[in-house]
């Protein structure tokens, strides 16, 4: 295990992934500091799901390196990642609808007096934590399948977190919802970052990635094609790229120029 100097909460150096003779990942180069949050953006088979599964420890990479807090890790497993302070919140949040949002809060992880659970403890520290993140429900005590979208994502964040996530990664958190309810997302991401908690946020998005991501990766192919802090120009340079890149597959490379 090697210890770096480093600013960033999370780095991955080289990293490719095989699945026979498909190529899903090839060098990969991304980080993220403290309090950064990041947006990753790309079509669909470009390889976030690959990369994701690779740093929650579901899947080993074939090649490369990650490392947290400057340490050089092997991540053996999902369990094994949050208990590096990495958690993710997929597009289906892993919520049970019929539960409260306290018992949410704590699944797999519930404060028991003996074998019987203390749903008073669970209840207040749910509301208490909910309260410091300025996540708004009516109660705690509601079922989850009467939240609205934006609620249920706003918990599911909610959990990753008090987990104690160091690095939290979100996968389309916006996805489906109206302005509403992602503009109360994107303000609890912001919150996040003020605590100093890191965040990827995966998006197709990109005008709501640029307004609250710092910088913005866009993969391609099972590559790093743009890695650049968000600018006033970020929405087009990335639409051109990605404008190139259909044009490419419909028409075939644009002559070079003499």
């Amino acid at each position: 295990m090697t210890t770096l100097t480093t600013t960033d909460a999370l780095r991955v150096t080289g990293i490719a992934k095989h699945f026979g003779p498909v190529t899903a990942l090839r060098d990969i180069n991304l980080h993220v500091g403290y309090g950064e949050v990041l947006g990753l953006v790309g079509d669909n088979g470009a390889g976030k799901s690959t990369l994701i599964k690779i740093l929650t420890g579901f899947q080993p990479p074939d090649a490369g390196t990650i490392a947290i807090n400057g340490v050089d890790v092997k991540l053996r497993s999902v369990e094994h990642a949050r208990e590096l302070g990495i958690e993710t919140v997929y597009q289906d949040l892993a919520l049970v609808n019929e539960l409260s949002v306290y018992h949410n809060m704590f699944l797999k992880r519930e404060v028991r007096i003996g074998p019987f659970l203390n749903n008073a403890v669970m209840r207040k520290q749910a509301r208490e934590y909910l309260d410091q993140m300025g996540v708004r429900i009516p109660s705690v005590d509601v079922e989850v399948a009467k939240l609205s979208g934006g609620q249920r994502q706003a918990i599911a964040i909610a959990r990753a977190v008090s987990s104690n996530a160091k690095i939290l990664l979100l996968d389309e958190p916006l996805a489906a919802m109206g302005a509403k309810e992602g503009a109360q997302i994107l303000d609890l991401i912001r919150r996040l970052k003020a605590q100093g908690v890191s965040v990827i946020m995966i998006g197709h998005n990109y005008a709501q990635v640029v307004e609250v991501c710092d910088r913005i990766n866009l993969l391609q192919r099972g590559e790093i094609t743009f890695d650049k802090p968000v600018g006033p120009n970020s929405m087009e340079e990335i639409t051109d790229i990605i404008m190139q890149e259909y044009r490419a597959s419909k028409f075939g490379p644009t002559p070079a120029s003499a």
